[in-house]
């Protein structure tokens, strides 16, 4: 394609050539970038998902992975060009046993790998970008993810770049919605009947508040009496927001809980010992 546009006379200048076929690939590559972010904005919303967000997180994975893989192959297209600009024989590298060496020594078969399971998570939709996930030990939200590999980005700011071949196990803490977990103690001195209605009291208030009941699918209520500490007794609570305010939702809800047991005369008691002093013997006459 390059050969037939820059044959004329008018490029016979080497550098130039190369110059103008770099620009056009450029302006190729916007060109279908645009159209290929259209085109899958339509194919996406044909299907049908449980909100926007969804919908917003499936278009922007699927755009990312197709707009990587027409860089990849535009500009394959122009370093084959420029190579042959410069005379080099094709044909003759690509079949000689020292390149298929290279391939083979800079582990070919582990890129494979890296492809195939990224076809599978992104055919999957086993995560998307803006998906909060734990991989391989690393946790954080999903910024990118291409056929070879995903790009996490933890709360301190740090970047992990995790080959999809590598990827054995996914923890997905945002798909279709988030689960809230709350852990408070009493002490042993406090009613627990009275502290299991004001836990379920403050979840229903928050639920009904205007800023945060778009936020809560299922309001925050007792789960159960979870276990006996050395100074507390320890309560569970549960409930379902949409994805990732569980953080946010859990953080409120904890500030207001705090004040009603304050306001009721719940305690939430200090970590406490007893101490035992062993008798002194008296001593044998």
């Amino acid at each position: 394609m390059l050969d037939f546009l820059f044959g004329s006379a008018l490029f016979d200048n080497r550098l130039t050539r190369i110059i103008l076929a770099i620009a056009v690939l450029a302006i190729i590559q916007m060109v279908v970038n645009h159209f290929i972010g259209r085109l899958v904005e339509k194919a996406v919303r044909g299907h049908h998902y449980k909100s926007a967000r969804e919908e917003k997180q499936r278009e922007d994975t699927l755009i990312g992975l197709f707009r990587t893989a027409l860089t990849v192959v535009l500009w394959i297209v122009g370093i084959i060009f420029i190579l042959q600009e410069f005379g080099v024989n094709l044909a003759a590298l690509a079949t000689g046993a020292g390149l298929i060496g290279i391939v083979v020594g800079f582990g070919a078969q582990s890129m494979i790998k890296d492809f195939l399971s990224g076809m599978f998570i992104i055919l999957e939709n086993q995560y998307r970008v803006g998906d909060v996930v734990t991989i391989g030990g690393h946790s954080g939200l999903v910024e990118n993810v291409t056929i070879r590999m995903t790009k996490l980005r933890d709360l301190d700011g740090s970047v992990y770049f995790v080959p999809n071949g590598e990827i054995t196990t996914v923890r997905n803490m945002t798909l279709e919605y988030s689960g809230v977990i709350i852990e408070v103690g009493i002490s042993y001195d406090s009613d627990v009947e009275q502290a299991k209605k004001l836990i379920d009291q403050v979840g229903r208030d928050m639920a009904e508040d205007a800023d945060w009941k778009d936020r809560i699918i299922e309001p925050i209520t007792f789960l159960r009496l979870d276990s006996f500490g050395d100074s507390s007794v320890n309560l569970m609570a549960v409930g379902k927001t949409i994805p990732i305010e569980q953080w946010n939702v859990a953080g409120e809800y904890r500030t207001r809980l705090k004040r009603a047991f304050d306001k009721n005369g719940v305690e939430i008691p200090f970590p406490q010992r007893v101490v035992h002093y062993a008798k002194e013997q008296k001593s044998k006459k």
